[in-house]
């Protein structure tokens, strides 16, 4: 998709004062093209209506020949092989595994904006909790505090109103609320030590499942497809250019984060 599917998300600039920063947190609903219909459906329903019918279809076939009782027999062992041949076949990544090769895509795709004047630390802890900043990025636009997610690519993503995301069924609203809590106490913190305000901007970038819109702002937090990494960052770039932190502001943002954000353990 080479375009955004909803109005230009509002701009945090470099050095924000209090007002500001809680103005960049209030929620934006997403202008997004209608959901498509059966969006909202479980994919695994047609598994399901695919493995009864396959079992039908011999249940009846062996009970014409041989009854009833072996006909059913056979039907239940064929249903149970589908499934233990789907299980196996779309097994999900363990859940740590998931969190870091979303990160690591991430990392990969942040490294290839350095030239373009961004740095970031990654995996950086905040003290006090046993949350972690995935990435927390400095460039020319401001500063963002970037989760990276590994989602279960068979289930849909949708959101509502601009303020709920769905991933399948599921209400994944905490992770907004997270992301936000992160990015504001990376905004308290980095701001506590460089002796100013600063605004954090909390983003969120999925991988696995296909998401049907460009950036959508829900609760405030920035969501998108990990393929949008790059450009999300250059757009961001070109609508804030008469705000650019400078290189010595971005080192010096860079140097107070890393000291106050130590690496996870």
């Amino acid at each position: 998709m080479d375009r955004e599917t909803e109005p230009d998300i509002e701009q945090t600039g470099p050095l924000l004062p209090v007002e500001a920063l809680q103005e960049a947190s209030t929620p934006v609903a997403p202008a997004s093209r209608p959901a498509i219909s059966g969006l909202g459906a479980d994919p695994r329903v047609p598994v399901w209506i695919r493995r009864a019918v396959i079992a039908a279809v011999v249940g009846i076939a062996v009970t014409i020949w041989l009854g009833w009782r072996v006909g059913l027999t056979f039907a239940a062992l064929v249903a149970i092989a589908d499934t233990v041949y789907q299980s196996k076949r779309m097994a999900v990544i363990p859940a740590a595994a998931r969190v870091t090769a979303a990160q690591r895509r991430t990392r990969r795709r942040l490294l290839l904006l350095r030239p373009s004047g961004y740095l970031a630390l990654h995996a950086r802890a905040i003290p006090g909790s046993g949350s972690v900043i995935d990435h927390l990025v400095i460039g020319p636009p401001g500063v963002f505090a970037v989760d990276s997610e590994y989602w279960d690519r068979r289930l849909p993503v949708r959101a509502s109103g601009g303020k709920i995301l769905y991933h399948g069924p599921a209400n994944r609203k905490e992770r907004l609320v997270h992301a936000r809590w992160e990015a504001a106490q990376a905004s308290l913190l980095v701001g506590a030590a460089l002796g100013q305000p600063l605004g954090v901007r909390p983003v969120m970038v999925i991988y696995g499942p296909t998401i049907p819109w460009a950036v959508a702002s829900l609760r405030g937090v920035d969501v998108f497809s990990g393929a949008w990494v790059r450009k999300y960052f250059s757009r961001k770039a070109r609508a804030a250019r008469r705000r650019h932190l400078t290189g010595a502001q971005i080192s010096h943002i860079y140097e107070a984060a890393a000291e106050v954000l130590p690496p996870a353990r």
